[in-house]
């Protein structure tokens, strides 16, 4: 009987030590900045940024990265990006209060969405590539905004606890669950030439998951991801509304006179962007998990529009948008390559 003790104590002990061991591999593989553990890679708050910034590294980059970013074997979006914005405006949050997203926000994103393709940051898209067998193929500087929609159904009970947002919260699986139900109402289909964007309104956080240790406007400000597999996966992009207080740096400009909008199309262009070269998080990063938008995060170059309060006009209209990375010059860029 103290033998069978004994080996029973020697099986629980080793049981429970390769479950920490589990779990530490769990934790450092969420910790790692590319993909958090998931199929989805965030864009850091401002303040977070800054804490990961050192005095070597230009102002306002992701970390002490210099880069370059690094082909990892997988797909581009090849063939330039049509994008699908979903704007989820219900009356009132799950804990009953108001909330809001002005049309005025609503076509700033679609302005963005509208005008990135076949301009400056999109054609510095153009210097990278996938590799198929022996053939190379760069992404193309083309796209368009394919369709809107606004949702005006109620949020689904919290599946998480954003300590920014309380008692309002969803959770990636909600997020997927919104952006596919809206998809088969409009006969929108999934695919490596569509991003589809989720726009929630004030006051609504999100979560990674129910653990709720990764949340809106504490630990991101957005992140693009994607599920489904195959010829037609599902690349999208949560954009919880635009919070100036943490997802923006102090004195940026607001060309279009509206914080929240603004800040909000900075963080859509960042998604966009990093899909657009990294869409299924097997393509362009560096060897410390960063990718492309993530080496600029937060810096705008020169305002050379709109008296100074704007880095790009687009088809006449005006945007505070951050760099990207260019490989070529190892340097933040507005218009590359």
């Amino acid at each position: 009987m103290k033998t069978q003790f004994s080996n029973w104590a020697r099986f629980v002990f080793l049981s429970a030590l390769l479950s920490l061991l589990v779990q530490a591999g769990s934790i450092a593989q969420e910790a790692t900045p590319h993909h958090s553990g998931y199929n989805i890679h965030s864009f850091p708050t401002a303040n977070a940024t800054a804490a990961n910034t050192s005095a070597a590294e230009p102002a306002n980059t992701f970390g002490a990265d210099p880069g370059p970013l690094v082909y990892h074997g997988g797909p581009v979006m090849q063939w330039g990006v049509k994008t699908y914005a979903i704007f989820w405006v219900p009356s009132t949050l799950q804990n009953g209060a108001a909330t809001s997203m002005t049309a005025h926000y609503q076509t700033v994103q679609k302005n963005m969405l509208l005008d990135y393709p076949k301009h400056g940051i999109d054609n510095n898209n153009t210097q990278y590539y996938q590799v198929s067998g022996t053939t190379k193929s760069y992404i193309q500087n083309y796209g368009y905004l394919a369709g809107s929609y606004v949702d005006t159904a109620s949020y689904p009970a919290s599946g998480c606890n954003d300590s920014a947002t309380p008692g309002n919260c969803i959770t990636d699986a909600q997020v997927q669950a919104e952006i596919t139900k809206v998809m088969a109402l409009n006969s929108w289909t999934g695919g490596l030439t569509k991003m589809f964007l989720l726009f929630t309104s004030s006051g609504e956080g999100s979560c990674f998951d129910s653990s709720s240790t990764a949340c809106a406007y504490t630990a991101y400000c957005a992140y693009h991801g994607f599920y489904g597999s195959g010829a037609s996966p599902v690349v999208y992009g949560n954009e919880p509304f635009g919070n100036p207080s943490v997802c923006q740096v102090g004195g940026t400009p607001s060309p279009n006179g509206d914080i929240a909008a603004d800040t909000a199309a900075t963080a859509a262009s960042h998604e966009l962007t990093e899909a657009t070269t990294d869409p299924e998080l097997d393509a362009w990063y560096t060897a410390q998990g960063n990718e492309i938008g993530d080496l600029c995060a937060y810096n705008y170059g020169a305002n050379t529009w709109r008296s100074g309060t704007a880095n790009q006009m687009w088809n006449g209209r005006f945007y505070e948008l951050q760099q990207e990375f260019n490989n070529h010059t190892g340097t933040c860029v507005e218009v590359g390559p």
